[in-house]
């Protein structure tokens, strides 16, 4: 089968190179011009596309294309300067995949695994998410990414495109940015950490998981026309997970009590409330659909991702 992967010079995309280059296939990236690719593999195809929007022409990097593994997103911007985000993560995520699709479904593509997020089901919720859950995203690249399920949707409908959505939690690994890197650099230095009182529970998925599962629902018969939720398998405090990621790191974890009420209290005079309820919130999610449905199981353990997590980033530091 021909694989042509969107976004696959990226954090995921790189792990799912990975992880399909031990499998029977040949492979192509959709790359910007001018984007760097030296990190990729020497066997991987790459095919100059314009950047996902309304107007992209991806007619001919869709050519001879079984599957598209559709990763390239606006992604989530913590502190987004434009003046309209829901309309900058629309012109993306939801224009741009519908086009990215209906060209597909012309070309002769037969499936198309599109990466979601938990986010299309809501946040701050004490139950587990499960896919039969009413979508209910509360910021704008949520909403873009439940519009641009639900595009999808339609395009199957009248095209017969095999469509997979993935929805995933906070996804790490070697090669992770923003806040779970900040995390290792905290926890690396030994710094004291005001949450051991935090009582929540979150899920994860180790980027090795992640491309597992999207591999796997790129070829397994019974996903088209399927959402799966992934995780780890195991939740975590977030206590629990800078203890867990302090021993990987072979650094002390240093954590003291704080009431709940004075952190939420500190966090909104400086403007960081968002930050602080990540930190003392629960998210997590039910993903025993795809182990079900597809006998997919993570080969990975939280351990293992986070020991090799910490490897990446003891090798990469100055």
């Amino acid at each position: 089968m021909n694989i042509l992967i969107t976004g696959g010079t990226g954090f995921v995309g790189t792990a799912l190179l990975k992880q399909l280059g031990q499998e029977e296939g040949c492979v192509s990236v959709a790359v910007l011009a001018g984007e760097r690719t030296d990190h990729l593999p020497p066997t991987v195809g790459k095919i100059v596309v314009p950047p996902l929007s309304g107007t992209a022409e991806y007619g001919a990097a869709l050519q001879g294309i079984d599957i598209v593994v559709h990763l390239a997103a606006r992604v989530h911007v913590m502190q987004d300067a434009v003046a309209n985000p829901l309309e900058e993560f629309r012109k993306v995520n939801v224009a741009g995949t519908e086009r990215l699709a209906r060209q597909a479904a012309a070309a002769g593509v037969r499936r198309l695994v599109f990466m979601s997020s938990v986010k299309v089901n809501g946040e701050g919720r004490r139950d587990a998410y499960c896919e039969e859950d009413p979508p209910a995203p509360a910021d704008p690249y949520g909403i873009s990414k439940w519009e641009a399920e639900t595009v999808l949707a339609d395009i199957a409908k009248e095209t017969g495109l095999e469509v997979v959505c993935i929805r995933s939690p906070l996804v790490y690994g070697p090669g992770v940015k923003a806040n779970f890197l900040n995390m290792l650099k905290v926890v690396a230095k030994g710094l004291p950490l005001p949450l051991a009182s935090v009582v929540n529970q979150r899920s994860l998925i180790y980027v090795g998981n992640l491309a597992d599962a999207l591999a796997t629902c790129a070829k397994h018969p019974a996903a088209a026309g399927q959402t799966y939720l992934l995780s780890d398998g195991e939740d975590v405090s977030t206590p629990e997970l800078i203890r867990r990621t302090a021993k990987a790191l072979d650094a002390p974890a240093r954590l003291f009590p704080v009431p709940s009420g004075c952190m939420c209290l500190a966090g909104k005079l400086v403007g960081k409330s968002d930050a602080v309820e990540r930190l003392l919130g629960s998210l997590t999610v039910d993903s025993r659909k795809i182990r079900r449905e597809l006998g997919w199981l993570p080969p990975f353990s939280l351990d293992q991702g986070l020991a090799e997590t910490a490897k990446w980033f003891l090798s990469s530091r100055p």
